[in-house]
């Protein structure tokens, strides 16, 4: 493990840019910025489409460690460059924010109101390559619909089994039981989540360090003991769906709770803005998100 990274991660100030949508989702992520469907003809154009993207925001002056403490990336801009170099080095070297890897394959079809990570057969090769590309950590997310304590519980088991694969490699994960924000349960799958855990991470040693993605709760200051468990680097929030403008407001009501945004980042940015206007729009987001994050 890095030292430098981790007292970046574990005592900096500022967020985690998560710019790790992958193949799901990058359609809808390319349409908000601007690029229409019939801009591309095949996967890899796609990618390479939402490679620029990743690297104008990236490469963009307003993207800098004064806020940004760490990127989440996909495998595809893992695997690529930036300006000559390896992304998770750009990172590193150039702006000196700390390069995560998105580790999962996606959702499992819903069942019994949540939605398990997909089987990972690679996922050793995969941290393998994480480290040669100089990762420092990962990131994997799964998803509560609705309130059944066997499903919430297995959830939770599942994501701290690939936790401890991931820390025996010597990498960090990030962990993400996400609630969902429409969940008419949103209060009680919650309330089972923080007790669920607070037992795993009891069950981990000295040296294990995770941290912790969650939904902003409905419950301020919910999050609390977890922010203070000593086996927690950091808790960071998703923005879930909420605007940007309201996942900043629930964030500024939850102590030592820091963002981890996607959409909450990138909203308002286009391929048509000039670089001036794109500039102007990142920096006021930017700022926006780490002021709420230091609340």
């Amino acid at each position: 493990m890095n030292q430098e990274m981790k007292e970046r991660i574990q005592n900096g100030k500022g967020f985690i840019a998560a710019l790790d949508q992958s193949g799901g989702s990058t359609p809808t992520a390319l349409k908000r910025y601007g690029v229409m469907e019939d801009a591309y003809s095949n996967e890899e154009e796609m990618f390479d489409l939402v490679h620029q993207m990743r690297t104008r925001i990236i490469t963009n002056p307003a993207f800098t460690k004064d806020h940004i403490l760490g990127a989440i990336l996909f495998e595809r801009t893992m695997d690529s460059e930036i300006q000559g170099k390896p992304t998770a080095d750009y990172l590193w070297e150039e702006k000196g924010i700390v390069p995560f890897l998105k580790i999962d394959k996606g959702l499992a079809e819903l069942e019994n109101g949540v939605q398990r990570m997909k089987p990972n057969p690679g996922l050793d090769a995969l941290l393998d390559k994480a480290i040669e590309k100089h990762i420092f950590g990962t990131k994997m997310r799964s998803v509560i619909q609705a309130y059944n304590e066997e499903a919430i519980v297995g959830i939770v088991d599942q994501q701290f089994d690939l936790a401890r694969q991931i820390i025996a490699k010597g990498l960090v994960p990030i962990v993400e039981p996400e609630v969902s924000i429409d969940s008419p349960e949103k209060e009680e799958c919650e309330a089972l989540l923080v007790k669920e855990l607070k037992r795993h991470l009891d069950q981990l040693e000295e040296g294990q360090e995770v941290l912790l993605k969650l939904t902003l709760p409905n419950i301020e200051n919910l999050y609390r003991e977890l922010t203070k468990h000593p086996r927690v680097l950091r808790v960071v929030a998703l923005s879930g769906g909420y605007s940007r403008e309201e996942a900043n407001d629930r964030l500024a009501k939850n102590a030592n709770v820091i963002a981890s945004f996607s959409r909450g980042l990138t909203e308002g940015l286009s391929k048509q803005q000039s670089d001036e206007e794109f500039t102007k729009t990142l920096e006021e987001s930017i700022q926006e998100i780490y002021e709420a994050s230091m609340e």
